[in-house]
C-alpha cells in the first residue's frame, strides 16, 4: 500500500502537530519504510515494531546532540515509523508490536498488508488517495508558491498552519 500511508500520514501530521517547519516529505517516508523494508525481505518486520521507531529516535537524538536542525529534520522519519504503526493496525498482532517485550521471537510473522483482503486494501487505497487530495487542498498546496515550498523543502507556510488561508 502506497497511498494509504501517504494520505493518513499527511492528514494526521495537519491535525496532530500543524509544524510548518517539520520536513513532511520525511514523514511520508517514515510511514512507507515499514512496508518498504520489510515488505521487501523475508524474515522478521522488524519495522513493524514500537521498538523500531523509539530506538531510531533515541539513535538520532544522541547522534544530534548540539546539531538542533539537524534533529529537528531527521525527527520527522521515526515519527512517520509511528504513524505507520498507527493506520497499519500493528497494535493487533502483539508477537510484533510488542517485539521483544513479548518474546524474542518474531520467525517469519506475516506483516498486516499480507494478511488483508484485497478489496480491503483497495478500498484502502482509495481512501488513501482521498485524503492526501484532501490534505494538498487543505495545506494550500494547489497554489504554486506553497507548492514550490513544499516540494523543496517539505515545509508548509505558516500562514497555513495559523488558520489563516488564501483562498
Amino acid at each position: 500500500m502506497l497511498l494509504w500511508f501517504i494520505g493518513t500520514a499527511l492528514a494526521a501530521m495537519w491535525f496532530t502537530f500543524r509544524d510548518p517547519v517539520i520536513d513532511h516529505r520525511l514523514v511520508v517516508l517514515g510511514a512507507l519504510l515499514p512496508d518498504a523494508i520489510d515488505g521487501s525481505i523475508r524474515g522478521a518486520p522488524i519495522l513493524h515494531t514500537l521498538a523500531a521507531p523509539i530506538v531510531l529516535m533515541m539513535a538520532l537524538m544522541i547522534c544530534t546532540i548540539g546539531r538542533r536542525r539537524v534533529r529537528r529534520r531527521g525527527l520527522a522519519v521515526p515519527i512517520g515509523l509511528f504513524w505507520h504503526l498507527v493506520f497499519d493496525g500493528a497494535w493487533m498482532n502483539t508477537e510484533v508490536f510488542w517485539w521483544p517485550f513479548a518474546g524474542l521471537s518474531i520467525g517469519d510473522t506475516a506483516i498486516a498488508l499480507y494478511d488483508r483482503p484485497p478489496l480491503l486494501v483497495i478500498a484502502m487505497e482509495v481512501m488513501g488517495l482521498a485524503l492526501f487530495v484532501w490534505s494538498w487542498y487543505l495545506m494550500g498546496l494547489r497554489e504554486p508558491d506553497r507548492r514550490s515550498l513544499f516540494l523543496r523543502t517539505g515545509h508548509l507556510d505558516p500562514a497555513i498552519t495559523n488558520n489563516r488561508t488564501r483562498s
